[in-house]
């Protein structure tokens, strides 16, 4: 459950930093760049609607006519012969993608302007120029000023003869293509002219569009004349088409309650359905291109001159109802000026002319097709989920199985995109979702598991280092094949300590109070042992194993253990004085080096780190060896071999119950430097004693022995002989005892 709430919060974490990394205007750049050409790229070229045609004034068209490749040197009465063919091939909406803002022949300009006039359904462009404004607030303030921007109308004659004039201008390379303006916010809100054209093209359904909106708001359709024609001849198509707009935009929901209502509107719901979308959508529209230049149908200037004659060569084509749009237009490199560089440029290396993108403007308004962005709130809750779906899988599965479910994922997400992209011309995020979080979570969630997983392999570190070595904690750390196996042969010293009556103690107290008893006790003998270097390998019950690790040879390792083994005598002494007398914890030590097996030990489904090996059974013989001869501290001659920093006295030659070699054993004292005289006095009395002892000299041996208790104030080694005297006076030994004593008890 932990891990689930921890990889909801990661995915919540990586929604997050999606839709904070969505709000940055370098990443909708990229977004657009990228993502929006993805979906294009996968969707592929499709056919474009048959409703919009654009007659391309192209180099082809120059040659044939013999005129100048600059069409601003075309005679005037020339398009209007182009009028006049459009219309007798039934064009709806004529729309010319040219400036005529200066006058050139009167002769011309009134051939033109009169074709404009009877045709009645032409638009014109406006050329929109910025220009620098000073601040008129303070002249002495340093002001840079802003940028206005005024519209270039046609020329007076031709402006009153169309049925309107607008601008449409897109942005120059290397920027992209993807965007415009359906109303020209910089020039106060002017409608361009795709939308003039819409309006124009539209104008026979609206009164449908008019009785729709009497249904759904008899308030605002109040506001509109019942009348469009004479409405346009009044105010103008601009104004007309503004006003329009004004009255979507007084209530933001409107547009929302006739949308559903402008589909089932007729047979045909386009004209409807379309002037609800112009004015309920944004001022900027994403282009849904159709493909490479001359995607939209698209007939060269000269063929088009020939439209409506009976003389028309080839098949006659049809113009019945639709939109004319009338520019420049090459199937060549960027050659003109008027050519732009959309998401299809890359797969051609050919611009798209402006017409062309007009044309494409056009029909996305007309068929409610403009790729359409996620609604904020819908583009959170993408994000935001797939956060979810992807932190989830990131840290509740192993990295490879991750790596490759964020695959699918993302994979199956594209295909999602790429279906709402083709079907509904709606655009789904794609840099942030794919580009940002799945990477960032898949790396954000093997570093969230690496720290998670280094901090709780040191946790076990750490509490292992109670249990077993600090090597072995590391070995189990960097998770070696089979632990169970590792162990290794080491000639080491081994000290083994046991609680003297810790029976009668346990029975007197209850576990809990015997527990905290041997914590202190423990804590006291531990602490001698880890200042010298000591290993603790073993704690059982009221005993101890530990040990030095060396070399045969090597001195130190076995002089650390003496001292261990004075300093924990030392410290339970003075642990013992501070308990009650019921409580006190009296311990014998025995030391032995030897080569021991240090590892693990155990089978199955269980195993322990431990020692193993004769030192250390021998180790534990010298400790019962003590409990007989009542002494504290017990080492063998292979411990105390070339070492002469303590004082010591060899007690004698012992045969350990199942041993077969006897062991030398010494009482070690004290350490050399810290000795008195009479301590000295003792140990050489002492060792008079035994020499008189192996010599059968019972009566002797047991005179010094006894001299050599009163100078120990108590001695239990020297009481343990004079038992042995007594007990050899009555039955000696064999004629080859060599002073051996062999113990029949550990």
């Amino acid at each position: 459950m932990l891990s689930l709430l921890k990889a909801a919060a990661f995915g919540l974490l990586l929604g997050l930093l999606g839709n904070i990394a969505n709000v940055y205007d370098e990443v909708r750049e990229l977004e657009e760049l990228v993502g929006l050409g993805l979906l294009f790229h996968l969707r592929g070229a499709t056919k474009a609607p048959g409703d919009a045609v654009v007659v391309a004034i192209d180099r082809e068209s120059s040659e044939r006519l013999k005129l100048s490749n600059n069409p601003d040197r075309w005679p005037r009465s020339l398009h209007a012969r182009l009028i006049e063919a459009l219309n007798r091939a039934g064009a709806r909406v004529i729309v010319f993608d040219l400036y005529f803002a200066e006058s050139r022949s009167p002769e011309e300009d009134m051939a033109l302007a009169n074709a404009i006039k009877k045709a009645g359904n032409v638009v014109l462009a406006e050329q929109l120029r910025s220009k620098e404004v000073t601040s008129a607030v303070d002249a002495t303030v340093d002001n840079a000023g802003h940028k206005i921007v005024e519209a270039l109308k046609p020329i007076e004659s031709f402006s009153q003869s169309a049925f309107a004039t607008a601008p449409f201008v897109l942005p120059r390379m290397p920027v992209r293509v993807s965007q415009y303006w359906t109303f020209q916010t910089d020039a106060g809100d002017t409608p361009t002219f795709p939308v003039l054209a819409l309006q124009l093209y539209t104008l026979q359904a609206y009164a449908d569009f008019r009785a729709l909106m009497e249904k759904a708001n008899p308030k605002h359709a109040a506001l509109l004349p019942r009348d469009a024609s004479s409405a346009i001849v009044s105010t103008g198509a601009s104004k007309f088409t503004r006003n329009l707009r004004q009255v979507f935009r007084s209530e933001s929901d409107f547009g929302d309650a006739l949308a559903p209502a402008a589909v089932g509107s007729g047979s045909d719901h386009r004209p409807v359905s379309a002037m609800v979308h112009l004015y309920t959508g944004a001022n900027r529209q994403y282009l849904n291109f159709y493909g490479p230049p001359r995607s939209v149908t698209t007939v060269p200037y000269y063929q088009a001159l020939q439209l409506g004659n009976d003389a028309t060569n080839g098949a006659p084509m049809d113009l019945r109802g639709k939109a004319v749009f009338v520019g420049l237009s090459e199937n060549l490199l960027a050659e003109r000026q008027d050519s732009f560089h959309t998401v299809f440029s890359t797969n051609t290396g050919v611009f798209v002319s402006g017409v062309e993108i007009a044309a494409t403007a056009f029909l996305n308004l007309l068929t409610s097709t403009s790729v359409k962005p996620l609604r904020p709130s819908y583009q959170i809750a993408t994000l935001l989920l797939w956060g979810m779906i992807v932190g989830l899988i990131c840290r509740l599965a192993p990295p490879l199985s991750a790596a490759v479910a964020v695959i699918l994922c993302s994979t199956a997400y594209v295909f999602a995109a790429n279906y709402q992209f083709r079907v509904n011309a709606l655009w789904l995020p794609i840099v942030v979702p794919l580009f940002f979080q799945a990477p960032v979570g898949y790396v954000g969630a093997l570093l969230w598991n690496f720290f998670e997983v280094n901090r709780e392999r040191k946790r076990i570190t750490r509490a292992l280092g109670y249990y077993v070595p600090e090597e072995v904690v590391t070995r189990v750390a960097r998770d070696m094949i089979d632990i169970r196996r590792y162990g290794q042969t080491v000639y080491g010293t081994c000290l083994f300590a046991d609680v003297a009556g810790y029976t009668p103690v346990s029975e007197s107290m209850t576990p809990r109070d015997l527990s905290e008893l041997m914590h202190k006790y423990l804590e006291a003998a531990f602490e001698q042992i880890h200042k010298q270097g000591g290993l603790v390998v073993e704690l059982k019950g009221d005993s101890i194993l530990a040990i030095w690790k060396g070399s045969l040879g090597e001195l130190a390792f076995r002089q650390k253990a003496c001292e261990a083994a004075l300093d924990m005598a030392e410290a339970v002494r003075r642990f013992n004085q501070s308990t009650d007398a019921a409580l006190k914890l009296p311990t014998r030590i025995s030391l032995h080096a030897g080569p021991i097996f240090l590892g693990n030990i155990g089978a199955g489904t269980h195993y322990e780190y431990g020692v193993t090996g004769d030192t250390v059974t021998t180790a534990a013989r010298l400790d019962g060896l003590n409990k007989y001869l009542g002494s504290n501290i017990l080492v063998s001659d292979e411990v105390m071999r070339d070492l002469d920093k303590f004082l010591t006295r060899a007690v004698g030659v012992f045969l350990l119950k199942g041993k077969s070699q006897p062991i030398v054993a010494y009482e070690l004292i004290c350490r050399a430097a810290d000795c008195a005289d009479w301590q000295i006095k003792a140990c050489a009395l002492f060792a008079q004693a035994r020499q008189a002892f192996e010599r059968r000299l019972w009566d002797e041996a047991d005179e010094k022995f006894m001299q050599s208790d009163r100078l120990f104030n108590g001695d239990g080694v020297s009481q343990y002989y004079r038992q042995l005297c007594a007990q050899y006076r009555s039955s000696p030994p064999a004629e080859n005892w060599n002073g051996t004593i062999a113990m029949a008890e550990k």
